[in-house]
């Protein structure tokens, strides 16, 4: 045995070296990237793309039937010809409901008869004819998308009760006063006819807020209040004017919910179209229009959060003055000690109610129980009051319950009109 064998560790015999590659890592990670750059570059150049990566939308559509594109490639083929006429006039004529002309001659041929059917195209009601055009090659056709028959071929006006009462905006139609001078916050109301011994008794309104959102919450409210109880929409609800309208039928008196900017906002949002400090009076009554749109048959509008925008005057002013302009009741959700609602509609000759109590702020029967009492406690102190809760069935099921006995105790619950402050001059 060697003396080298001894002093080697062992194993050291029986290592093989390891290949060597014949570039470093850092230069095949240059290599790959560097192939795949050349990859796109040619796809660039040599890809029959005309929309050149841009995103396409892809829509199915059909004819209404088997031959129309032929029928409508026929008539445009027949136009032409007639405008290459001698006398360069256009003529036309009637050829009836069921595409038979009236006034044919005896003497007219069937191919005259086909033509004449060919030419007759009567979409179906409600359809639409839409011109597609390739990016690629720039050539246009028209596409026939059928409608639905039964459907009418305008818009039904969002309206449940004098169109008088509608202005029609970029929004959609927004309440205003009527030539007559009716305004929807009369036209809309519901008033409680009360006999003479309930009619100096102490009155309270309530108001449930947040309907439309909740389906849950809305059906309860629906199914178990009675009908003083006024009914506050959310603008961003679903079929809100179907819910207006039930709620109308049923005599509710019926709000509509404006978001308004909180002062920890955007990180606590009331939501989309938020009437904001930062905004200039017109944009605020543009948002002010899109809210109105939204729905029909409200006696007034109710703020929602807005502890910030209502303690602005020089924000909140122009919004209640067009209120007023729209005839309308302005309702202050009592978000903020410092509101200046109050002072700014008596200078609008705004009507006006303020919330005293929320009902639902700690959302327990316990709870809710306790702000009904204290509700009925301030009716006797000033002799009206508004109390405010949230579509919750929790909420709703306990106003239900007091709502069955508070006139036996010496009350009575009337809806929102009949407790706004009058028309006043500052």
């Amino acid at each position: 045995m060697a003396s080298d064998d001894l002093d080697a560790p062992l194993g050291q015999n029986n290592r093989k070296a390891l290949p060597k590659l014949p570039v470093s890592a850092p230069q095949l990670l240059a290599g790959v990237l560097a192939l795949f750059g050349f990859a796109v570059v040619a796809w660039a150049i040599f890809a029959d793309d005309a929309l050149g990566g841009e995103p396409v939308a892809v829509v199915a559509t059909r004819p209404a039937d088997a031959g129309a594109a032929a029928k409508m490639d026929s008539v445009k083929s027949d136009q032409a010809k007639s405008a290459d006429a001698g006398d360069g006039q256009h003529h036309a004529r009637y050829d009836g409901p069921a595409g038979g002309n009236p006034g044919n001659q005896p003497g007219d041929k069937p191919a005259d008869k086909a033509a004449d059917a060919v030419k007759i195209v009567t979409p179906p009601p409600g359809s639409k004819t839409v011109t597609i055009i390739d990016g690629s090659s720039g050539q246009s056709h028209d596409v026939l998308i059928p409608g639905n028959p039964g459907a009418p071929n305008a818009p039904t006006p969002k309206v449940p009760g004098d169109s008088r009462l509608m202005e029609p905006t970029r929004h959609g139609s927004i309440p205003r006063i009527a030539p007559d001078g009716t305004r929807p916050s009369v036209a809309y109301a519901h008033p409680r006819s009360l006999a003479p011994a309930k009619a100096d008794l102490p009155r309270i309104a309530i108001i449930v807020s947040g309907l439309g959102i909740s389906a849950s919450g809305t059906a309860e409210a629906f199914d178990k209040l009675p009908a003083p109880v006024t009914f506050a929409f959310a603008p961003s609800g679903a079929d809100l004017d179907a819910l207006s309208a039930r709620a109308t039928a049923a005599n509710h008196e019926v709000l509509l919910q404006a978001p308004m900017e909180p002062f920890d906002y955007p990180n606590n949002d009331p939501g989309p179209q938020t009437l904001l400090t930062s905004l200039s009076p017109e944009q605020n009554i543009d948002r002010l229009h899109w809210l109105m749109s939204r729905f029909s048959g409200y006696v007034g509008v109710i703020g929602y959060m807005g502890a910030r925008f209502t303690a602005s005057e020089q924000a909140l002013s122009p919004v209640l003055r067009e209120t007023a302009k729209r005839g309308l009741i302005f309702v202050d959700d009592n978000a903020s000690p410092r509101s200046l609602a109050g002072q700014v509609a008596g200078s609008q000759n705004l009507p006006f109610v303020k919330t005293d109590v929320v009902l639902d702020a700690v959302p327990t029967p316990v709870e809710i129980d306790r702000a009904l009492a204290r509700l009925e406690l301030a009716a006797r102190e000033h002799g009206s009051v508004v109390g405010l809760a949230n579509a919750l069935p929790g909420s709703v099921a306990r106003i239900a319950a007091w709502a069955k006995t508070v006139e036996a105790r010496g009350f009575v619950l009337v809806p929102v009109s009949m407790v706004a402050v009058k028309e006043k001059s500052s």
